[in-house]
Parts: structure tokens; sequence; C-alpha cells
């Protein structure tokens, strides 16, 4: 059985003057701090929420823009692709003309100095011709003094003399 006594009753009203005194003093701040803390917590939570929103909207957007900055390069890569096709074709078709009409140039060129070393030859062939003719007739001789006459001139005929040609 429970024995009531002065001091039991006393420490009993102690007790509660304590409650009273720390519940005053201590509880409602430390009730206030935690809900502070709390509040505080919440609203950090909310924050990072709200941050985290944010930054996943941005990632989106940025997502979507690096799609776009891709396709929009695949474009420009296809494009100079195929200008740079055009313009090779272009100077491929260039060079062979220029090559033809070079070609064309060149063979007209060597064809004109054809014809003109040709006629040189026929001149010096001429000339020569005209000059055996002269000795041989000027030294009525037989047939075996003028090929001789006739071949001591070419002999001794001076290059520069028939235009540099082989004779």
């Amino acid at each position: 059985m429970v024995d009531l006594n002065a001091t039991l009753i006393a420490q009993i009203i102690n007790f509660l003057i304590l409650v009273a005194i720390l519940t005053k003093v201590a509880y409602k701040p430390l009730m206030k701090a935690l809900a502070d803390r709390q509040a505080k917590i919440a609203d950090s939570l909310e924050t990072a929420e709200q941050e985290r929103q944010a930054a996943e909207k941005l990632r989106q957007e940025y997502l979507a823009q690096l799609a776009e900055a891709r396709t929009q390069a695949q474009v420009i890569v296809e494009k100079a692709a195929k200008l740079a096709e055009q313009t090779k074709e272009e100077i491929l078709k260039e060079a062979r003309e220029e090559s033809a009409r070079l070609l064309k140039v060149t063979q007209e060129e060597i064809a004109r100095e054809r014809e003109l070393a040709l006629a040189e030859l026929k001149g010096e062939v001429v000339t020569l011709a005209v000059a055996a003719a002269s000795k041989i007739v000027s030294q009525n001789m037989d047939d075996a003094a003028n090929a001789r006459i006739v071949e001591d001139f070419i002999t001794n005929l001076d290059g520069k003399k028939i235009g540099g040609l082989p004779c």
C-alpha cells in the first residue's frame, strides 16, 4: 500500500511546481524551436522540390535544344556535302573543258608549226636543188662527177644556212 505522508505530498507538490516552471521556461521555447526547425525544414524541402522541378524543366529544354541543334547540324552537314559534291563536279567539268581546249589549241599549234616547217623545208629543198643544179650545169661533167659535186655540196652545208633542219 502506498503510504501518504507529508514528505510524499511535498515531493508531489515540488514535482508539479517543477513541471509548471519547466513548462513555462523550457518546454514552450523548446517546442517553439522545434516547430521553427520543422517549418524551416519543410520550407527547405519545398524549395528543394521547386528547384528540382525547375532543374528538370531546364534539363528538358536543354535536351530539346540539343536535339534541335543536332538536327540542324545534320542538315548543315548534308548541305555542305551536297555543295562540295556540286563544286567538285563543276571543277572537274571546268578542268575537262580547259584540258580539251588546251589540247585543241596545242594540236592546232602543232599543225601550224608542222605546216610552217614543211613550207620552210620545201623552200630549203628548192634552194638546195637550185644550187645543186646550178653547180652541175656550170660544170658540165659526167654523172659520177655530178653526183660527187652534189654530195660535196650537201656534206658542206652549214646548219644555219638551211634553217637548222637536219639533213
